[in-house]
């Protein structure tokens, strides 16, 4: 077992300023918002003909192996686990939009997370976070905010899709939106007085409520704690389809969205955590990238789609986590979900809505070191906010901030102030939108 000590030595708590409390807490909180992923890849994946318990099992264990990567080696307080929107493309986009089989598409996933290895280690990732300019860095935390509140009105129902509108807002006198708002409210209260683990104790509380307002299902053990069997998708490769146009240019899409919506949470999350070096790099990067790409190969093999570090992890950050302790927790939750998934599938969306509203509201801080006056600085950023959640997508929204900056200080005689590194970013921003 592992001493206090050795913990501190390890981890460098005191150096970040935290304890074993706060970031156990933090784990606890950042998987309590992220746990969804454990019912809702495999409801994707199964569309895409795969078997759910199987998916559940590699979902769960993919997720356990980036994240103890992430925890013991980068030591931040980052969580991986197969990524929403990638899984979508995979069954809807790949398998039943283009026709071909899910074997087809976990090819496609194997060689991303290959060719991920080849680039991380080439340094190649590293020089695409740090090319990324510090007003952008800000502007992608505060973009990654309003997405990530997005996120949780959309799961509670507070926020419906709409024909003449797109959105608006749902029927709040229902018991899931009300569950929500009531959790909102009540986390609310405990943040204003101080609360230590608010966020945690606010998804319980709420959670508990909901079982009378029939939203909290009790959990149902019937087929006791063993896990899924994986067998039916594990290892399942088709190759005779690798040297395809269609295979480019799935594995391209794989790729490009998978590399900005990382380093978006990458830098995003630190950035609100206050991690980035003087220099505005995101410390420990080359592991942390590592981190993804060994869980991206990893889960192609067990049967998965793309695994990438979760947005949510910016529960954690706010919730006081700075080191790797935090996501080491979260890696031990998810073994634990792996036997007594009933228990933890029961906390329903409307529960960890509210954490996901109000971390929101901490990621917007940035915006305050942004030179809103500098205009060449101030209107990339704030594009690259505002498209996040307007296109569902982090790596939109970068793709967009990325361009306009670029533009806008070449056209305005600046074109200096922008990095060959950048300029080569740009042409691939450019190449995404073509595809």
């Amino acid at each position: 077992m592992f001493s206090r000590e050795s913990l501190d030595r390890f981890f460098g708590l005191k150096a970040h300023g935290t304890d074993i409390k706060t970031e156990v807490i933090a784990g606890f909180t950042t998987f309590m918002t992220m746990a969804y992923i454990l019912i809702v890849n495999p409801l994707i994946l199964k569309d895409a003909g795969m078997d759910f318990g199987a998916v559940f099992s590699a979902t769960a264990i993919s997720a356990i192996i980036g994240t103890l990567v992430m925890a013991l080696w980068a030591k931040l307080p980052f969580a991986l686990a197969p990524g929403m929107g990638l899984n979508a493309f995979f069954a809807y986009g790949v398998v039943l939009g283009m026709g071909y089989s899910w074997q087809m598409a976990l090819t496609a996933i194997l060689l991303e997370g290959i060719i991920f290895l080849i680039l991380t280690a080439l340094n190649i990732r590293e020089a695409i976070v740090n090319s990324i300019p510090l007003s952008l860095k800000k502007a992608v935390s505060c973009g990654i905010g309003l997405f990530i509140a997005f996120i949780g009105l959309q799961n509670s129902g507070i926020v419906v899709a709409n024909d003449a509108t797109m959105v608006a807002v749902g029927a709040l006198t229902d018991p899931k939106p009300l569950l929500a708002l009531i959790g909102i409210l009540i986390t609310g209260v405990m943040l204003v007085k101080g609360v230590q683990g608010a966020l945690l104790i606010g998804i319980f509380a709420t959670t508990i409520i909901g079982i009378p307002m029939g939203v909290t299902s009790l959990p149902d053990f019937s087929n006791g704690l063993t896990p899924p069997d994986i067998s039916p998708i594990f290892f399942q490769f088709q190759w005779d389809q690798v040297f395809t146009i269609d295979m480019v240019i799935i594995l391209f899409t794989f790729l490009f969205v998978d590399m900005f919506d990382t380093v978006g949470t990458l830098v995003g999350v630190s950035t609100k955590a206050d991690m980035l070096t003087e220099e505005g790099e995101v410390p420990n990067c080359k592991q942390a990238l590592f981190a993804d790409a060994i869980a991206t190969t990893a889960g192609a093999c067990l049967g998965t789609s793309t695994v990438t570090t979760f947005v949510e992890s910016a529960s954690g950050v706010s919730a006081g986590g700075r080191t790797g302790l935090t996501s080491l927790t979260v890696a031990g939750l998810f073994l634990i979900a792996l036997f007594l998934s009933p228990l933890f599938l029961m906390v329903p969306g409307a529960a960890t809505a509210p954490a996901l509203v109000l971390v929101g509201l901490f990621m917007m801080s940035p915006i305050k070191e942004i030179d809103l006056d500098d205009f060449s600085e101030s209107i990339p950023a704030f594009l690259t906010l505002l498209f996040m959640p307007l296109t569902y997508s982090i790596a939109e929204g970068i793709i967009i901030g990325m361009l306009s900056y670029i533009g806008l200080k070449a056209l305005s005689g600046n074109a200096r102030q922008v990095s060959i590194i950048s300029y080569i970013v740009g042409v691939l921003c450019l190449a995404k939108l073509a595809v």
